[in-house]
Formats: structure tokens, C-alpha cells, sequence
């Protein structure tokens, strides 16, 4: 009896043993207990609210938990970016937009914190795309080019902002064919300046295909060119030239999308993320379809293989600012190579 008694109890403390070791493995798995903020500092229909609504399914059914999108757009992606920054920095608060803003807050000086601060989980890249009301004039890219070099008023082109899709391709079209007159006409986001050249306030717009596409299936706009050096296969339209068929020197790099977590955030919420991010968005049929549908490029990657890829357009788009005026920092003060 004595026995059975002490076998007993040694068996109790191995398993007692057994479950103090694993406990520190289970506290740290990181699992919210109240709804998480995804802050798109764009307005609600662009191509970041978009797909970022689509993320936020994805991580609601892995997590467990809801992930809530709270639109707070304003000084070009940098007003709902600074909140998620200034919050505190235990995940519960996130980023959402194209890492090429991340770049880019510091050269504007709007926002300081550079890009190595954040923990990056990148998911689908948007090339721009330059369209045209559906009755417009312009047939092809090379008409509107003849228009901006020779016309007598500059053209007006719908941007959502400084660090948009349209202004950093206004940019790249400006460095490859100087001397073109455009005027940029600025509005709350991507989704407001697509509709703006639809009810013909402005003559074209340079947004991104995912903005875009429902009004050109719809008959609405027309896509002249995507800002690439590889056509763009829409569903439900066809192909879309790439602007080096008119300008060989434009430069152009996939413009990345995802969700920003201050790195300093706890370990076990980032070793979360990386995880989730990993299995399930890397390998979301949901993801997929949306790229798909979108016109949108999936590749979703983390932490430091998506600073790689996310570098080349984010260099193009941060030089470009700093080379044209716009923006007054020196990119490379925050580790931005100039591109070759």
C-alpha cells in the first residue's frame, strides 16, 4: 500500500514537473483576448481598405479574435499610421498600407519612425495604373503622352495624396519624359479620386488596378497602362499594355501591401503573426481569389524577407520625393539605398 502510495505520488510529480515546463511554451502564445485595430489610414473603398478587409477575415478565423478595420485617412497615409505608432505597442493596434509609405514618413518628415521599427507582413503588390474616362479621346498611352507634351493646359490627374500610387507614377512618367504638363488634383484616398475621373472631374487618374477595376469592367474607365515593364492580365477585360511599350526608362518595382506592427512590440505577439502569416496567409485561398480578382500580385512574406522585397520600389518611390522636392529628408539618413 505504501508502495502503490509513493509510486503515486512520484508519477503525480513528474506530471507536475512536466506541466511547470511546459507552461512558459503556452504563456507565451500570443492570444487576444479582446477585438484587435487595424488602423487603414486611407478612406473606406481604396485599394488598401480593400484587401485589408480581406486580411482581417483571414487573421478573425485564425486568431480567434476579431480584427476591426478603423479608416483614419488624412495628410497622405500619415495621420492613421502616427496613431498606430503613438498607441501602445502590444498588437493590439496595427498598421495597414504600402510599405512604400513606411518609407517614405520619415523622408517627408511626417512621421519618425523608420522602417526597420516596424515588423512588416506583406500580402499582395498593386502596380499603378494609368486609365481614362471610357469616351475620352485618348485611345492609347501614346496619345495621352502627345497630349501632356503639347497641349497648351496642363492635364489634370486624380491622386489620393503625396505618397499615392498616382503620385508616385506621375513621378516616374516626369523623370522619363520631362517636360510633360499634368496637374495633380488630390483627394481623401484612391477610391474618391478613381470616382473623380469617372464623373469627369479629372481627365485621367494613375491609381492603383485594384481601385480601378470595377469601374473598367464596368465600361466606366478605359486602361491605357500599368506602370510596369510586363502587361497586366485583367479578369473580365484583358490585357493591359505596360508603359515601357512608350517610355523604356520608367522605373518600375511590385508595390507591396500588408500590416505594420511596431518591432518592439512583445515577442510572443510578433512570433504569432510570423506564424499565422506563415501557414495560413501565405496559403489563403481567400488571398488568392482577392489577388486574382483584383488584378493584384500575392506574395505574402514577414519580417525580414519582406523588407527585401518591399526595398526596390520603396528606394524608387523615397528617391523620386527627395529628388523632386517634394519631400526635404535625405532617404539614405534612414538606411534607403538610392536605386541602381
Amino acid at each position: 500500500m505504501k508502495s502503490k502510495t509513493l509510486a503515486a505520488c512520484l508519477i503525480s510529480a513528474a506530471f507536475g514537473a512536466s506541466a511547470l515546463l511546459a507552461a512558459p511554451a503556452f504563456a507565451e502564445e500570443w492570444k487576444p483576448t479582446e477585438p484587435v485595430t487595424i488602423i487603414v489610414p486611407w478612406s473606406a473603398g481604396g485599394s488598401t481598405d480593400t484587401v485589408t478587409r480581406v486580411v482581417a477575415g483571414e487573421l478573425s478565423k485564425a486568431f480567434g479574435q476579431n480584427f476591426v478595420i478603423l479608416n483614419q485617412p488624412g495628410a497622405s497615409g500619415s495621420v492613421g499610421t502616427r496613431a498606430v505608432w503613438e498607441a501602445p505597442h502590444d498588437g493590439m493596434t496595427m498598421a495597414a498600407g504600402a510599405a512604400a509609405d513606411l518609407g517614405a514618413y520619415p523622408v517627408f518628415g511626417t512621421l519618425d519612425a523608420n522602417l526597420d521599427q516596424w515588423r512588416l507582413y506583406l500580402h499582395v503588390a498593386n502596380p499603378g495604373l494609368v486609365s481614362v474616362r471610357a469616351d475620352s479621346e485618348w485611345e492609347d498611352f501614346g496619345d495621352l503622352l502627345e497630349a501632356m507634351k503639347s497641349g497648351s493646359e496642363p492635364i489634370t490627374v486624380s491622386s489620393g495624396g503625396l505618397s499615392s500610387a498616382t503620385a508616385i507614377s506621375m513621378q516616374a512618367l516626369e523623370k522619363a519624359a520631362p517636360g510633360i504638363k499634368f496637374r495633380q488634383i488630390v483627394y481623401e484616398g484612391g477610391n474618391p479620386a478613381v470616382i473623380s475621373t469617372v464623373s469627369g472631374e479629372t481627365q485621367f487618374t494613375a491609381q492603383t488596378a485594384t481601385e480601378q477595376v470595377d469601374m473598367i469592367r464596368a465600361g466606366r474607365l478605359r486602361p491605357l497602362a500599368v506602370i510596369a515593364d510586363q502587361p497586366l492580365e485583367l479578369q473580365g477585360y484583358g490585357t493591359v499594355p505596360p508603359v515601357t511599350d512608350w517610355l523604356p526608362e520608367v522605373a518600375s518595382a511590385p508595390n507591396f501591401f500588408g500590416i505594420y506592427i511596431p518591432a518592439d512590440a512583445p515577442k510572443e505577439v510578433l512570433d504569432a503573426m510570423d506564424k499565422v502569416w506563415a501557414e495560413k496567409i501565405a496559403n489563403s485561398d481567400v488571398m488568392k481569389k482577392h489577388a486574382a480578382e483584383r488584378g493584384a500580385l500575392f506574395k505574402a512574406t514577414h519580417g525580414e524577407e519582406a523588407a527585401k522585397t518591399a526595398l526596390p520600389f520603396l528606394s524608387i518611390n523615397a528617391w523620386q520625393q527627395f529628388d523632386s522636392g517634394a519631400a526635404p529628408n535625405d532617404p539614405s539618413k534612414f538606411g534607403i539605398p538610392r536605386p541602381e
